[in-house]
């Protein structure tokens, strides 16, 4: 009678071995923007590039031409380890600021911009691809942001957002627009 106990009980042990429990799912990374570096500059004549590994999270304009532009830039952390930024030099068309639009290709963040004059001066703007641990850092949900004058705003993007895009028309009276984009990481 023991004969039959024992492998029993050790057929319950073995079994029990050989019990598969799901592999848990990968965690969801964390992600978060930081405060980076901001600066104030003259509106008619500047160059403001993000300091390395840094996009575009805001800006602000008060007055003409002639008066001030306040940039904020952002770090972008996922898992408390820094995306890193590969800039690219000025992308797409460097055209007059009374008509200018611009938007960075998909999964690229701004990085800067620089404009030259008054209105019909040109503007241009810097992009970045974003990348964590070797992979492709994506920018999603993508949306517009406007104002009615260019004259008088200030622009911040939401948490977790950067900026990608930028439209302005007319001079300083004229409306200006942002997009904005979430920052996502899947692996």
């Amino acid at each position: 009678m023991n004969k039959k106990v024992v492998p029993a009980a050790m057929a319950g042990i073995a079994l029990a071995a050989l019990t598969v429990t799901p592999a848990t799912a990968a965690a969801t990374p964390v992600i978060e923007i930081r405060p980076g570096h901001s600066a104030t500059v003259q509106e008619s004549d500047h160059e403001f590039p993000c300091p390395k590994n840094e996009v575009l999270i805001g800006r602000e304009h008060v007055g003409d031409e002639n008066a001030d532009t306040t940039y904020w830039c952002g770090r972008i952390y996922i898992d408390n380890e820094q995306v890193t930024t590969l800039r690219l030099s000025f992308l797409g068309n460097t055209e007059p600021e009374n008509e200018s639009f611009f938007v960075t290709q998909a999964h690229q963040a701004l990085t800067g911009r620089s404009h030259d004059g008054d209105e019909n001066g040109y503007t241009s703007y810097y992009t970045g691809a974003l990348f964590w641990q070797g992979k492709v850092v994506k920018l999603v949900d993508r949306h517009w942001v406007t104002y009615p004058h260019e004259s008088n705003h200030s622009t911040k993007a939401a948490a977790l957002e950067v900026m990608t895009g930028r439209w302005h028309s007319g001079d300083e009276n004229g409306p200006t627009g942002y997009e904005y984009a979430t920052v996502t990481f899947s692996g």
